[in-house]
C-alpha cells in the first residue's frame, strides 16, 4: 500500500548518540514511526582518556540523515525535539564556529582540572552542595577549565557554552538557550535551586557565568526553524525546535518514566539506571547523580562508562557476532563459574575510577573457557547497575519494575540477566528507540502548548509509549541466589584493585 505521508502530521525526533545520529518521524495520531534514518559519527579517542568528536562530524551526520527522507516525509513535520549525549563540551566563537572539538562524557582527562576545582570549592562536601554532584571528569565543568589550561587562546575567544544538544538546537533555530535536565549534568548547575552555581562557575573563570545561556522550561520552545535551517535540511520553516534534553532525560520520556516508582535502565556504550522522583533526590559519594528531568522534576541516575564495551571487545577478540556472543554465554553457568570481568576500558566514573583498567580475574585451569569468558563479560555490565539499584533502595525508592532500552536490551539473555542480577521485574517497550521517541514525545508537548491545548506529560507518554506485557521478564528465584553470590565475588575484586586506579 502507498504510504499517505503528506497527509500525516510527524514530530521529529533527534537522538545524537556517541556513535551515531538517528531521527524518526513518529506520527502521533497514527501512533507510529513513519520513516527513520542514521549515520554512524566517528570518534578521537587516545591512550590519557581523550574521547573527542567534531562539531563538522555532527553537521554533516544529521544532513544525511534528512536527506534520507522524501520531500513529502520532510514537509510533513509540525515540530522537532532533540537528545544528545549528556556532559559533552561544545565550545564555540562569537560566529558560532567550534573553537576546539568536542570533550564528551567519556573522556577522562579531565582528572587534574576535577582535583583543582574540588580543593578550591572546599572538598567533595562542598561541591555536593554546590552541584548536587561530585566533580567527576565525565561533567562539563572540568572539560571548561582544561580548555582554558591547555587551549589558552581558544578560551579567549570563547562566547558559547554548549552540550552537544544544545548545539543541535542552535543549528535548527539559532538560538542560546538551555534546560535544566541537561544542565544539570555540568556540574555548574545547582538542581535543587534550578540555576547556575555562581561559586563554581567563579573558581573556573570569573567571565564564566556572564557566558552561561538563559534557562527555558522544558515545555517550551528552544526556538523556531530558521530560514536557513530549512533550506539545510529540507524541512519546514518556523516550527518550533522544543528544549531538549540529555540521553538519559529524553529517553525517560520515551520509556514513560515520568512518574515515581519506575525506573528505567539503558545498555549501550554506557550504562545508565535512572528514574523519576517529584522531590530532588541523590547520593552522588554512591554514584547516583542529582539530576533533573526534562519533563519537570528530577532524575536520579546512575552511570557506568563500560556497557557495551566489555561484549563489544571479547565479540573482537573471539571474532563472534552478537548472537553468536549471546548463545556462547548461554552455555555457561550464571556466575560464569567464577571468573569476573571488571570491564574498565575507558576508565570508570561509577565507581570514579578515572585511570582504571579492565581485567578478567578469578581464573582457573578448570574455568577457563570462552563460554565462561563471554557470560562474565554480559554479567559485569549488569553488576555495575545493581551498585545503582541499591543506591536507589538506600534512599528509600522502591522500583515496581526496570524499562530496558538501547543496543544491549536486544539482547534476551542480557534481559534475563537483568531481572535475575537486579531481582526485579523487566520490560522492554515496544519501540526501543527511546531517546528518539522521548525527542518526538517531548516536541508533541511543546506544539500542543503553542497551540493553546497544553498536556500532561505523563498522559502523553501512557497515549505513545507502548510497554507490552510480552516482554515482561520475571526474575528467577534459584538464579537470582546463584548471582547474590556472584556479585560478592564482584565486589571482593572490585574492592582489592580499586587502589591501583585512583
Amino acid at each position: 500500500m502507498e504510504k499517505t505521508v503528506a497527509e500525516a502530521t510527524t514530530v521529529a525526533g533527534i537522538d545524537m548518540g556517541t556513535q551515531s545520529i538517528k531521527v524518526v518521524l513518529y506520527d502521533w495520531k497514527a501512533r507510529r514511526i513513519i520513516a527513520s534514518a542514521q549515520e554512524s559519527v566517528e570518534l578521537i579517542a587516545e591512550n590519557d582518556g581523550t574521547r573527542e568528536q567534531k562539531t563538522e562530524w555532527y553537521d554533516a551526520a544529521l544532513e544525511k540523515c534528512f536527506a534520507a527522507f522524501s520531500p513529502e516525509e520532510k514537509n510533513s513535520i509540525a515540530a522537532i525535539g532533540i537528545s544528545g549525549h549528556q556532559h559533552g563540551f561544545v565550545p564555540l566563537d562569537a560566529e558560532g564556529k567550534a573553537l576546539y572539538n568536542v570533550k564528551l562524557w567519556n573522556d577522562t582527562s579531565t582528572a587534574e582540572e576535577c582535583r583543582i576545582i574540588t580543593e578550591a570549592a572546599g572538598g567533595d562536601d562542598a561541591v555536593i552542595a554546590e552541584v548536587c554532584n561530585l566533580m567527576l571528569p565525565g561533567f562539563t565543568a572540568p572539560k571548561i577549565l582544561w580548555l582554558k589550561r591547555h587551549k589558552s587562546e581558544a578560551f579567549a575567544r570563547l562566547r558559547y557554552i554548549m552540550l552537544p544538544h544544545d548545539y543541535l538546537n542552535y543549528r535548527f533555530s539559532g538560538e542560546y538557550r538551555a534546560e535544566c535536565g541537561d544542565a544539570s549534568g555540568m556540574a555548574i548547575f545547582n538542581g535543587k535551586t534550578r540555576s547556575w552555581s555562581k561559586k563554581i562557575c567563579a573558581i573556573i573563570d570569573e567571565k564564566l557565568l556572564s557566558l552561561l545561556p538563559p534557562l527555558i522550561n522544558s515545555d517550551d520552545p528552544n526556538g523556531f526553524v530558521t530560514d536557513v535551517a530549512a533550506s539545510r535540511y529540507g524541512i519546514p520553516a518556523g516550527i518550533p525546535v522544543s528544549s531538549g534534553g540529555g540521553d538519559n532525560m529524553m529517553s525517560a520520556i520515551g520509556t514513560g518514566t515520568v512518574r515515581d516508582g519506575v525506573l528505567s535502565m539503558s545498555l549501550g556504550t554506557s550504562g545508565t539506571l535512572y528514574g523519576y522522583s517529584e522531590t530532588p533526590l541523590a547520593d552522588p559519594k554512591n554514584g547516583l547523580s542529582g539530576f533533573n528531568s526534562s519533563s519537570g522534576g528530577y532524575l536520579p541516575l546512575l552511570c557506568t562508562m563500560n556497557c557495551t564495551v566489555a561484549t563489544e571487545e571479547t565479540r573482537r577478540i573471539f571474532n563472534l557476532g552478537v548472537k553468536e556472543l549471546d548463545d556462547l554465554a548461554a552455555k555457561a553457568k550464571p556466575g560464569a563459574d567464577g571468573i569476573v570481568f571488571l570491564p574498565f576500558f575507558n576508565g570508570e566514573r561509577t565507581p570514579n575510577l578515572p585511570n582504571g583498567r579492565a581485567s578478567i580475574i578469578g581464573i582457573t585451569a578448570a574455568n577457563f573457557s570462552r563460554e565462561n569468558v563471554a557470560r562474565a563479560a554480559l554479567e559485569s555490565a549488569i553488576f555495575g547497575m545493581r551498585c545503582g539499584l541499591e543506591a536507589f533502595q538506600g534512599l528509600g525508592f522502591t522500583a515496581r519494575e526496570i524499562r530496558i532500552t538501547g543496543g544491549g536490551s536486544k539482547s534476551a539473555i542480557w534481559r534475563q540477566m537483568a531481572a535475575d542480577i537486579l531481582n526485579t521485574p523487566v520490560k522492554r517497550p515496544v519501540n526501543a528507540e527511546s531517546a528518539a521517541m522521548g525527542g518526538a514525545i517531548q516536541a508533541l508537548w511543546c506544539l500542543l502548548k503553542q497551540k493553546g491545548t497544553p498536556a500532561d506529560i505523563a498522559a502523553l507518554t501512557d497515549e505513545h509509549v507502548d510497554i507490552s506485557d510480552t516482554e515482561s521478564i520475571k526474575p528467577d528465584s534459584n538464579t537470582v541466589a546463584l548471582y547474590n553470590r556472584a556479585y560478592e565475588e564482584y565486589n571482593k575484586y572490585l574492592k582489592a584493585l580499586t587502589p591501583l586506579y585512583i
